[in-house]
């Protein structure tokens, strides 16, 4: 008994170390992109769409484990390691992509911004250059120990959105019921809301910062049984923080099920209800598009930097990765100056990430699969069959399904 509870405790000491990368990328994937997405599907069509949340959760699970395992293994970034495998033209390519797809999804969070503290009165011409200023220089006067600190403590701002639910008192038996029940429609509107769902739980720019932050933290193979356990215990997290506003949303339209523009439109409607409903959804959005803003220019960073040999880690000056954090001040100043632009158009901005995430996403994931079979490689910790077969059959769903909703944002801009 002794020694159980010896194990246990050092088990538990190990995953407190190494806490942060796989928690953090999870969680920050509820970004405003997502915010949205999740609102409208509660707002239109109620509770119908939790069922989905299980098979994302799965995929995401999946998905989340091999970056993280791969970079405990090779010590080694993503994009590192495609350069190595598949040459420095395929990861120029895939760079330039990541970094246009990754410059739309920046704008929508620093527009996420701008529609949060908006519902405070405060301009766009006031919120986004303060909060282009405070994401800067988290990363460039910080080290990764600081920064990732502050990171956990940003995922734990996302209760707001459970508490935001629990106030509006929704209908928690249909809740239930429609969490285990799978509900198929022919209508183009349920499923183009299906695919969107599966599109913004699975991001190319999620895999390479997973993979870069295991990297920087230290995690080894040594510590990898651990870190497993944290990346799931964070894609969990994830799907709670949108099963509560979709079903918070779901309360709130209940009686007039509608299409919604912005999620400030969702947090409005939580006020009858109560009057700390809109408040905490609006802090849960601005939390989460701050959050997003950070990460996003940092994951760029990275992936750029390794893939092309430039030294870079938030730990290190900016005379030691000068490219690094030139890049983050880029994108950080890109990102928010166009949002401060008369008329920014929000919902297309985050259509537009979604269509450029969708066309990138399936060559990430492919490179993924054939990088983690690769016996030099990974050694003993290759993917057994059994895990491939639901590796491959995630993959080829969650690609047909982007791939789906990337047409169906084409064909109805």
């Amino acid at each position: 008994m002794r020694g159980l509870l010896q194990r246990l405790r050092r088990n538990f000491l190990v995953f407190l170390a190494v806490l942060g990368p796989g928690f953090i990328t999870a969680v920050v994937d509820n970004d405003s992109g997502g915010i949205y997405t999740y609102s409208q599907a509660g707002a239109r069509w109620l509770y119908l769409p939790l069922w989905t949340l299980l098979p994302i959760t799965v995929a995401l699970i999946v998905t989340q484990e091999m970056c993280s395992r791969m970079g405990a293994v090779t010590g080694k970034g993503l994009s590192d390691l495609i350069r190595e495998e598949f040459g420095l033209r395929t990861t120029v390519l895939i760079m330039l992509l990541l970094v246009l797809a990754n410059l739309t999804n920046i704008m929508a969070e620093f527009a996420g911004v701008a529609t949060a503290l908006g519902l405070f009165g405060v301009t766009a011409y006031v919120s986004v250059p303060i909060a282009a200023v405070v994401v800067w220089f988290l990363a460039v006067k910080g080290n990764y120990q600081s920064v990732e600190k502050i990171f956990l403590f940003a995922c734990v701002i996302y209760v707001s959105y459970v508490v935001a639910g629990i106030l509006v008192k929704p209908d928690w038996k249909q809740a239930m019921i429609y969490s285990v029940r799978p509900k198929l429609m022919m209508d183009s509107g349920y499923i183009t809301m299906l695919i969107a769902m599966v599109g913004t739980t699975i991001a190319p720019w999620m895999q390479f910062y997973l993979q870069a932050a295991v990297v920087e933290k230290g995690i080894t193979a040594r510590e990898y049984r651990q870190s497993r356990v944290e990346v799931i215990v964070g894609c969990f997290m994830t799907s709670v923080i949108a099963f509560f506003i979709i079903v918070a949303c779901a309360g709130a339209y209940r009686d007039h099920p509608t299409d919604i523009t912005d999620a400030a439109q969702a947090a409005l409607a939580l006020k009858p209800f109560s009057q700390w409903a809109t408040p905490l959804f609006s802090a849960g959005l601005l939390n989460a598009s701050v959050f997003a803003a950070c990460i996003l220019p940092l994951s760029t960073a990275y992936s750029v930097c390794e893939g092309l040999g430039f030294e870079s880690g938030v730990s290190k000056t900016w005379k030691e990765a000068p490219i690094f954090y030139w890049l983050y001040t880029l994108l950080i100043a890109v990102g928010a100056g166009v949002v401060i632009l008369p008329r920014f158009p929000l919902v297309k901005m985050i259509l537009l990430s979604q269509v450029l995430n969708g066309m990138l996403l399936p060559f990430i994931l492919i490179f993924m699969i054939v990088l983690i079979n690769k016996k030099d490689l990974m050694k003993e910790w290759v993917n057994p069959r059994a895990y491939n077969v639901v590796a491959w059959t995630t993959v080829i769903i969650v690609i047909g399904m982007t791939l789906a909703l990337t047409g169906i944002t084409i064909r109805n801009p």
